[in-house]
């Protein structure tokens, strides 16, 4: 019989330890659907994945991270955009060009979460204000990619408000696409709506922005 190498149980336990981080997400998710976020408890989760309540935290140490597990992608989604730029692309043309594959690709990062999940954040007070700030935290993080982008500082009033300018556009159509979801609309319906209304959102920047961050 084979003994397993350290290399070989190491990876084995980071694969158990994912498995049992998703299997406690999947449970919470269910429980917020069903109960509602404020209403489900730290204590029902642990109970539901069969794990300790202490384990639970230990995956996730807030409460919100349980809902929310795609944050870190998020806000750091429009900066890694602007630092991915092609050679000689500006900074509004590599953000476009991302949201549209992330709009073609119903990424649930852009807002296509399905309906079930957009209306338990829209009924959470909770997640509704964490949501806010992650807004906030990307539109940080963009202005720090953009101050690289520029050699500028990143509390240069151009930056801020580059920043702040294309994050309005995106936050409006996150919003966007978690209205029509809300609405019932299916994802194939939102995609070819948002592709249009954003193309029309991205236009309004294009006489201030078309050039800034070009390498």
């Amino acid at each position: 019989m084979a003994i397993p190498t350290p290399a070989a149980t190491t990876g084995l336990r980071e694969i158990k330890k994912q498995e049992t981080r998703q299997l406690i997400s999947d449970h919470a998710t269910r429980l917020f659907i069903a109960q509602g976020f404020e209403q489900t408890t730290i204590a029902e989760i642990a109970a539901a994945a069969r794990v300790a309540k202490k384990t639970v935290t230990n995956y996730f140490p807030r409460k919100e991270d349980l809902a929310l597990d795609h944050q870190e992608q998020f806000a750091v989604s429009l900066a890694a955009a602007v630092t991915a730029r092609r050679q000689g692309e500006s900074a509004l043309a590599a953000l476009r060009r991302a949201f549209a594959d992330a709009v073609a690709a119903q990424d649930p990062v852009a807002g296509f979460s399905g309906q079930q999940f957009a209306r338990m954040i829209a009924d959470s007070p909770t997640l509704s204000a964490c949501l806010r700030g992650l807004h906030d935290q990307r539109e940080h993080h963009l202005a720090r990619a953009l101050a690289e982008a520029t050699g500028a500082h990143p509390d240069d009033i151009t930056v801020q408000t580059a920043a702040g300018l294309l994050s309005a556009v995106h936050r409006v159509l996150f919003h966007r696409i978690q209205t029509l979801t809300l609405a019932g609309h299916p994802n194939d319906q939102i995609a070819h709506t948002i592709a249009a209304e954003a193309a029309e959102a991205f236009n309004l920047l294009e006489p201030a922005l078309s050039s800034y961050g070009t390498d």
